[in-house]
């Protein structure tokens, strides 16, 4: 039988799936030509990464098990305190107790396409998942840290089910009547807050860059609102936009 060709070989490697590695390695690892032993060491490192993923997931499931007597544990945090203009952001999210989602972590450590991707997958698998938005002008009415709970409350009432337990990214929110653990940098220690850090992201992210459309001067799709030398510069010359937060840019007006 005449050998299939490294080209060849090298191919089904690029299309095969991350589950099919062990059999990729197994059916060539006696193949001694060169080029065919490192593609082997490559499904190899592959799969070694894909373990190790696997490991990494189940250690971020930690507070989810601790707490497992609990019928629903929902992960929450924010995003979007600290920029002169646009929202905060908060979300919910309430992930299966064998939840399979993998590279879930603080969504400040994953590239936009990543979090993109994860927020599709996020939304499909959550048992429930949900937003709570705060606007400039609150903002500026009650505190950034008041509005950041507001936010977190606005998530947690719409979650169906309602959960009998929050895990926090650090804060425990006031005038919530559910048990609350707060877990500091929670967004990279536990599944279900990094999983509500990732769709708020998303979600403030994707309003920016709609803002951006509205007011180009600013450029908020790459600052995203945050303090930047362009964007304080653009303060400076054009004046403030209905989206800033009038109590966060008095420096600059």
């Amino acid at each position: 039988m005449e050998e299939k060709k490294i080209g060849a070989i090298k191919a089904e490697l690029e299309a095969i799936t991350i589950k099919e590695l062990q059999r990729f390695i197994e059916t060539y690892r006696s193949d001694e030509r060169s080029g065919v032993q490192k593609l082997v060491a490559a499904a190899q490192k592959r799969q070694e990464k894909y373990l190790a993923e696997i490991a990494r997931t189940e250690n971020l499931k930690k507070y989810e098990k601790e707490y497992d007597s609990f019928c629903y544990i929902a992960g929450i945090d924010e995003v979007g305190r600290g920029p002169l203009a646009g929202p905060v952001v908060a979300g919910a999210v309430i992930l299966p107790k064998d939840c399979d989602i993998l590279y879930i972590n603080d969504s400040k450590k994953l590239s936009a396409a990543k979090r993109e991707e994860l927020y599709d997958e996020i939304m499909e698998k959550a048992v429930a998942a949900e937003l709570g938005m705060i606007e400039p002008e609150r903002i500026d009415e009650i505190n950034i840290l008041q509005a950041t709970y507001e936010a977190m409350r606005q998530a947690v009432g719409k979650l169906n089910p309602q959960p009998d337990l929050l895990l926090n990214d650090a804060v425990t929110i006031p005038n919530l009547l559910m048990k609350q653990v707060p877990i500091i940098k929670g967004d990279a220690k536990s599944i279900s807050i990094g999983a509500a850090s990732i769709i708020a992201k998303v979600t403030r992210d994707r309003l920016m860059e709609e803002y951006d459309r509205i007011f180009p001067q600013y450029g908020f799709a790459s600052n995203k609102g945050y303090g930047s030398a362009e964007h304080i510069a653009a303060i400076k010359k054009y004046g403030p936009t209905p989206i800033h937060r009038r109590s966060f840019i008095g420096n600059f007006i």
